[in-house]
């Protein structure tokens, strides 16, 4: 990853801050975005502190402008942009009854349009050189979960647009995939689950545990590398410890 240039948005904590830190361990210079810039600062100093060179931006993803702006300062910063990562996401699970406008605005806003926007700031840096856009999908774009109908519809549409995106852009050599997690222990995450649902998705993995943030990270780290997988676009990478292939 020496001499490449990466950004993560919902860069700040749990799994974005986990890939940020390992792309900069393997060499490459790393934007961290969040919705406020200070909450990726101690990220930026703990990849510093490492001996790598990272820069912390802050902007609503879901804002079209803000969002290309954010890449251009990105790529003034550390040069053009290399690899993107799709991560960040707003999450609110409720019974259908009880999703409201506020929610399904907010979940398609970060979920859905950002990656639309972030597709098209990734591309336009990348035209003419190539380059890789990893986007964060879930198992739950196959399989249903109670109280998450919102979630389940924006996570199928990343694979969607994962796939389209892909085949568009392949003529620029820029190749798009999706990382497709289960549920992995991050702190949001384990707050979000009581004790009795975190020991139920436990109990429902074969492989006896949650994913943690660096299960997800070496898989994005693989497609994002060319070195690695520079013949895989339009693919959605399961990792979830056989959960979606397991009749419990």
């Amino acid at each position: 990853m020496r001499g490449r240039v990466a950004l993560v948005t919902g860069a700040s904590r749990g799994l974005g801050r986990e890939i940020a830190r390992r792309f900069a361990a393997e060499g490459a210079a790393v934007a961290l975005l969040d919705r406020k810039a200070q909450w990726s600062a101690e990220a930026v100093r703990e990849i510093e502190d490492a001996g790598g060179r990272a820069i912390a931006l802050g902007c609503d993803v879901a804002d079209r402008d803000a969002l290309h702006a954010a890449f251009a300062e990105a790529a003034t910063a550390l040069g053009p942009l290399d690899i993107v990562v799709n991560n960040a996401m707003w999450t609110r699970y409720a019974p259908i009854p009880e999703i409201d406008q506020e929610t399904v605005d907010r979940m398609l806003g970060v979920g859905v349009a950002a990656i639309v926007w972030g597709t098209q700031a990734a591309a336009a840096q990348m035209q003419g050189r190539g380059g890789a856009i990893v986007n964060i999908a879930s198992v739950s774009a196959t399989l249903g979960l109670p109280n998450a109908m919102v979630y389940c519809g924006v996570k199928a549409a990343v694979e969607g647009m994962t796939r389209a995106s892909a085949i568009e852009l392949a003529p620029q050599r820029i190749r798009v995939n999706a990382v497709a997690p289960s549920t992995v222990a991050t702190e949001g995450v384990r707050a979000m689950l009581d004790d009795a649902t975190f020991a139920a998705r436990v109990a429902s993995t074969p492989l006896g545990r949650l994913g943690e943030t660096a299960d997800i990270a070496e898989a994005v780290l693989f497609l994002a590398d060319g070195a690695r997988s520079g013949f895989i676009t339009g693919q959605s990478l399961l990792v979830d410890g056989g959960i979606s292939i397991a009749l419990r």
